[in-house]
């Protein structure tokens, strides 16, 4: 039995964080763990080779939800399985939210994760394009640049946000105010950035760092009320492995719970209900999910503006890779969303509450689990959702049985301010598209059409036609309560020698896509777990 001083379930981003944070001290020996496989897929380093990714059962995880909203429709949450996890298939745009989140972090109980803490580590991790200012970095290990170019659809976009009274800015990081502009992403020189890309292949020669892939934890071992290890699966031969100091679980908003239920550490209903005995009661674990709902608007444009016509054909698409392999550059070169915006759905608010993002194309209907695929007619997509949504799901196992799929309750749009705030946000849509020079763009909005007019009709158009933010946190949620399934520390509580770093541990959604958060968390935690050694 191979023992190590930390173990890490997940080689996901905060899992690719913790491996280089964790073994820079060359007398600790930590062992990194991936059910998937290596990142080798060649789609991986191509932005826009994301939708594929997505669709590949190899390269990503699809787990189907509860049914749903009207059509009880089941959705399939897509998270990545590979080193780099998510950030290897995810859309590479890069937010960090700002101030008020992270002391509204802090202010629920949580010391330790306030601006003024974490403001330190986003400019430790940065290596910035736009070169290092007081609330940017440069130097660090992930590059962050910008989608600008100089496509007249998007610059139009921009010209009419402007003319809402949005700031068109060059880093939509900066301030925290009505503001619109090219997104930042995690991409270098036409090439994805992912966390093993940034954080793991750089110090994947350290004697002391182990990496196991397409290695499933199933369980979680336990010995009077200490972590001491993990079981497993690699491929097909049972593994197990002891940690010394601690077991750190890396694994997602869904896996983590998971992996906490299967140990026996959970709400003790749904653990007899599965058939698990209990370690330790913690009736929040799976509990607390929040996530955002997409809401998508698509346009039919009057000329031949966009990538449909080049990205809908396996000719064109031959092409534009081409182009990408010959130059770096073109529309393979591009995160999943050009533009994006930061906008209130209410004039007295003191901040944004909902979010845009704008690409120069437009999509078929998807199939659940399939890659996308574009219109061929010349076509504008641009989604909105609230920035901050306080309904709340669960993820809860079923079985004990490791492979048994989750009962993943996504708890969409189940308050007022959710329902309230997603209808504001897709008038404004509508607002943003007809206003010139867009409008003279645009020839018709071809979903979900006219006819969804009153609050009522766009909610349920949003829940029939919009889709996960894949944003998802909040399962094993930080808090100074009993309840609270990890501490300021992310400790869970009642087992020792165990700590959560991942998305799973919080409480409330940062004001934008989540990948940079849980860069700059993981980042922050492995201090904490050095500290606590």
């Amino acid at each position: 039995m191979t023992r190590f001083d930390y173990i890490i379930v997940g080689a996901g981003t905060a899992g690719c964080v913790l491996a280089n944070r964790l073994s820079r001290d060359a007398g600790t020996t930590v062992l990194l763990i991936e059910a998937g496989d290596h990142d080798t897929n060649p789609l991986i380093t191509v932005p826009r080779g994301f939708s594929e990714l997505l669709g590949d059962t190899t390269t990503a995880w699809h787990h189907p939800t509860r049914p749903f909203g009207p059509a009880r429709q089941v959705e399939q949450w897509v998270r990545g399985k590979t080193l780099g996890g998510s950030s290897a298939v995810n859309g590479m745009v890069y937010n960090r939210g700002h101030r008020a989140d992270y002391d509204a972090l802090a202010g629920l109980g949580n010391p330790g994760w306030g601006w003024d803490e974490m403001l330190p580590v986003f400019t430790a991790i940065e290596d910035h394009e736009l070169g290092a200012s007081e609330l940017r970095g440069a130097g660090g290990p992930l590059h962050i640049s910008s989608a600008a170019g100089d496509d007249p659809l998007l610059e139009d976009v921009l010209a009419a946000g402007a003319g809402l009274g949005w700031r068109r800015t060059r880093d939509p990081n900066e301030a925290d105010e009505e503001r619109i502009g090219y997104a930042m992403a995690t991409i270098r020189d036409g090439r994805r950035v992912s966390a093993a890309h940034a954080f793991l292949h750089p110090v994947a020669d350290r004697p002391n760092l182990t990496v196991a892939v397409r290695t499933a934890v199933d369980e979680v071992v336990l010995d009077d009320g200490r972590a001491v290890g993990v079981r497993g699966r690699q491929d097909d031969r049972d593994v197990e492995y002891r940690a010394t100091r601690e077991v750190i679980l890396s694994a997602g908003t869904l896996a983590t719970p998971k992996l906490l239920q299967l140990s026996g550490i959970g709400d003790p209903e749904v653990l007899a209900d599965a058939g698990v005995g209990v370690a330790v009661p913690s009736p929040r674990v799976g509990a607390g999910m929040r996530e955002h709902r997409v809401f998508t608007a698509q346009f039919r444009l009057t000329e031949d503006l966009g990538y449909n016509r080049l990205l809908s054909t396996p000719e064109g698409q031959q092409q534009a890779m081409a182009e990408y392999q010959a130059t770096g550059g073109g529309p393979m070169a591009a995160p999943s969303f050009d533009v994006i915006g930061f906008v209130k759905t209410r004039p007295e608010l003191d901040r944004p509450d909902a979010q845009l993002h704008i690409a120069p194309f437009s999509m078929l209907p998807p199939e659940p689990g399939a890659a996308i695929e574009v219109e061929r007619d010349p076509g504008v997509l641009c989604i909105a959702y609230p920035l901050r949504p306080d309904s709340r799901g669960t993820a809860r196992i079923t079985s004990a049985d490791p492979d048994a799929p989750l009962d993943i309750d996504p708890g969409y749009l189940t308050t007022e301010h959710d329902r309230t705030t997603s209808a504001d946000a897709f008038r404004i849509i509508r607002r943003l598209f007809g206003t010139e020079p867009l409008a003279a763009r645009i020839e018709r909005e071809t979903a979900p059409g006219p006819q969804a007019r009153t609050d009522e009709q766009i909610v349920e158009a949003g829940l029939l036609g919009g889709s996960a933010g894949y944003h998802a946190i909040g399962t094993a949620a930080m808090g100074p309560a009993d309840a609270d399934v990890v501490d300021s520390r992310l400790r869970v509580r009642g087992v020792a020698g165990l700590r959560v770093v991942d998305a799973s541990v919080l409480p409330i959604m940062p004001s934008g896509n989540t990948n940079g958060p849980i860069t700059a968390l993981a980042w922050r935690a492995a201090d904490m777990i050095r500290d606590d050694a």
